[in-house]
């Protein structure tokens, strides 16, 4: 069953506008979620979500609150009969009508739910994806449904047995991978790329950045990152929602160390129980 619009409808009952500028344009934003027991970092996601719809001059509806976007979530995990952890999107997109202009900023929304069964791989290679690059700025960092890249490279690391690919902005710089934040290691340091680099705003990026803030051993710097330092760190690893984080063992010769990865991931679950 889905969420449309607040109504649960199965899957084959669910009739689309052939003029849903989601499907025409791209004028939607998604988001993932991860829930076992609990809807996890409900309030980071909600009000990135918030902001990403008045970044788009989506008209938000006062009904719409953190409360009612919590229960319509619930609402539809419980009409799935999911127990354990459950894989959780939502898509928002502009009302239909017009062409490139809109005649209304008004929003409908469509909430899935499955169960998740995901876990951490042991042994994992990365590769650089250079065919298109991801265009950098703040534009880039809202999960908008113009994500073609992340698609190309996601069929790029299938195709050639990765397990995920690194994204590069206009100007060769490292922005993220195909489906996850990236962090690089250097001795004690930890350096991510910047939000204006273009890479997704990540939540677990923003959780991490924020419990490590006042750490004594680790040091968190947002800057630039050429591609040429992948291979020159000590060790790499990927944050997203629902993989939380993930570390890196290879890229191209390289090995990598997860020591200092796996003590960043204890610390980081410890500071969330």
């Amino acid at each position: 069953m889905l969420n449309f619009n607040g109504e649960l409808v199965s899957k084959s009952d669910l009739n689309i506008n052939y003029q849903n500028r989601g499907l025409k344009y791209g004028d939607a934003v998604f988001d993932t979620l991860k829930y076992e027991n609990k809807i996890y970092f409900i309030e980071e996601h909600y009000f990135r979500l918030m902001s990403s719809l008045r970044m788009l001059r989506m008209k938000i509806p006062m009904s719409f609150t953190m409360q009612f976007y919590k229960d319509e979530i619930i609402k539809t995990i419980v009409k799935n009969n999911l127990a354990g952890k459950v894989r959780i999107r939502i898509s928002i997109f502009r009302k239909e009508g017009g062409l490139y202009t809109p005649t209304t900023n008004e929003i409908g929304y469509i909430i899935e739910t499955e169960a998740l069964n995901f876990a951490s791989k042991e042994n994992y290679e990365i590769e650089l994806y250079k065919d298109f690059p991801v265009l950098s700025g703040l534009l880039s960092t809202i999960k908008t449904n113009n994500r073609i890249v992340n698609v190309l490279s996601s069929i790029f690391a299938d195709e050639n047995s990765y397990d995920n690919c690194i994204l590069l902005n206009e100007k060769k710089n490292v922005v993220e991978a195909s489906n996850a934040n990236i962090f690089l290691i250097f001795g004690n340091e930890i350096i991510t790329p910047t939000l204006n680099d273009g890479c997704i705003n990540g939540i677990v990026r923003m959780k991490i950045l924020d419990v490590f803030k006042n750490n004594d051993k680790f040091t968190f710097t947002e800057r630039i990152i050429s591609p040429f330092e992948l291979l020159k760190a000590d060790e790499i690893f990927l944050t997203n929602s629902i993989m939380e984080i993930q570390s890196v063992t290879r890229y191209r010769k390289k090995n990598y160390s997860t020591i200092k990865t796996e003590e960043l991931r204890l610390i980081f679950e410890s500071k969330l129980n």
